[in-house]
């Protein structure tokens, strides 16, 4: 047994007790009641116990110690961090995306840790994990879903750090699995004419002008109201997106419903529109003068619809609407671009690559890339390659400049120029 000798103030101590444990023992100031705080830990390791010792020592003169509480489980801190710091500053379905990830994962997966104990193997372990489960579809989890459970942690862990909770973020050295981009393929012009001829036997044919020509997304078409309309200066202005409803259960006895939505005395669990995805999702539109004169035409069409349904007739606003006035659900209105796309005769695809076809169009048509960025309301210049496909006109024009550019002799530019005087 190793003697303890008795240490001046402020220094660590490490010895071997009658036990048959080594101990060590850090000062690490005062307590946020004003005790002396006096870590302990034992093992059967020396080396264990060195370096926990030499761990909290560093915390010390970096000035975490009074911060670091050795207590926090996993669980506890995603806890507190999701109904404390989360729920009240994040958008709602930003919240319930992270209460997912939490208490379908997380929590399950790796919520008894310490939290100082966490490492980077042990998110990974959950990750490949993860891939191995199915959905209920039947399906196998994708790694898109890691990613966001990923995505979760790292940034409740983050937090944890910037308290001193935490001296560093393990998910940010964690690997995760790669990600299967979706392939997307614009839709070309005579496909997008096609649809704008279609759409034009629809109630809200315009709604998919919006979509292919103006890049809209889906919450924010849905959340337009005639008031945002500037007529005499031909712009538009994107303010609020629609969401999807969340529905509880206000049966007694249980109507049998395994769904919320399906309850016939349900109530609607969040409101229906909330702001922007982003502030830059709240921006000012140009409409060009075609766009404008549908506009005026679907304000008709929705006059005579008001006068069909009469008292039954719901006056909100919405640009566009059900039969008696109602803002359309986020379901209802994909459903509808399902049928569209048939009713065209193209090719299937996702309402969010008409996004897509309206990013390519503004490229094809040379428009800035900060003037993109405006028009669809995006905060970074990356988005721009993310979702403006070079199509087979720009890879042309790019070869056709090489060609000119690198193969042509001098006597031939010579005398380009001299035919061009």
């Amino acid at each position: 047994m190793t003697k303890r000798r008795h240490q001046p103030d402020g220094r660590s101590t490490i010895y071997r007790g009658a036990d048959g444990l080594w101990h060590g023992r850090v000062s690490m100031g005062l307590t946020d009641q004003g005790r002396k705080d006096r870590r302990h830990v034992s093992s059967k390791s020396k080396t264990v116990v060195t370096e926990k010792v030499a761990e909290w020592e560093r915390a010390r003169d970096d000035g975490l110690a009074q911060e670091i509480r050795e207590n926090w489980t996993v669980e506890a801190w995603l806890t507190h961090w999701l109904e404390h710091l989360s729920r009240p500053f994040a958008k709602q379905g930003t919240y319930e995306g992270y209460r997912a990830a939490v208490n379908v994962h997380l929590i399950p997966g790796i919520g008894r840790h310490q939290l100082h104990t966490l490492r980077p193997e042990h998110l990974e372990r959950l990750y490949v994990s993860m891939l191995k489960l199915s959905t209920r579809r039947g399906t196998p989890m994708s790694p898109g879903r890691v990613h966001q459970v990923h995505r979760t942690i790292r940034t409740a862990l983050n937090e944890a750090v910037r308290r001193g909770h935490l001296a560093r973020n393990p998910a940010e050295m964690a690997k995760t699995p790669l990600v299967n981009d979706y392939d997307v393929e614009p839709y070309t012009v005579d496909e997008v004419q096609q649809l704008f001829v279609a759409a034009q036997r629809e109630p809200n044919g315009a709604r998919w002008v919006f979509a292919l020509a103006l890049g809209l997304r889906q919450g924010e078409a849905l959340g337009l109201q005639w008031g945002d309309v500037d007529w005499s200066r031909s712009v538009l202005t994107i303010k609020r997106s629609r969401t999807r409803p969340r529905y509880e259960h206000r049966c007694q006895p249980h109507c049998g419903h395994k769904y919320a939505g399906h309850c016939p005395n349900r109530v609607l669990s969040r409101p229906g529109f909330d702001t922007t995805k982003s502030r830059a999702g709240r921006r000012v539109v140009p409409l060009p003068a075609a766009v404008l004169d549908l506009l005026r035409d679907h304000a008709k069409a929705q006059a005579v619809q008001r006068r069909t349904a009469a008292q039954l007739w719901v006056d909100e606003g919405w640009i566009f609407s059900d039969e008696i006035g109602r803002a359309l659900n986020p379901r209802t209105d994909w459903d509808h671009w399902k049928k569209l796309l048939k009713a065209a005769g193209v090719r299937d695809g996702r309402l969010h690559d008409a996004r897509h076809t309206a990013a390519t169009v503004l490229l094809l048509l040379g428009v800035h890339e900060r003037t993109i960025m405006s028009v669809l309301g995006w905060s970074t210049t990356a988005m721009v390659s993310r979702y403006a496909h070079v199509v087979a006109p720009i890879h042309s024009d790019v070869a056709s400049r090489l060609d000119v550019l690198l193969w042509s002799s001098p006597n031939s530019a010579k005398d380009d120029r001299n035919v061009a005087r």
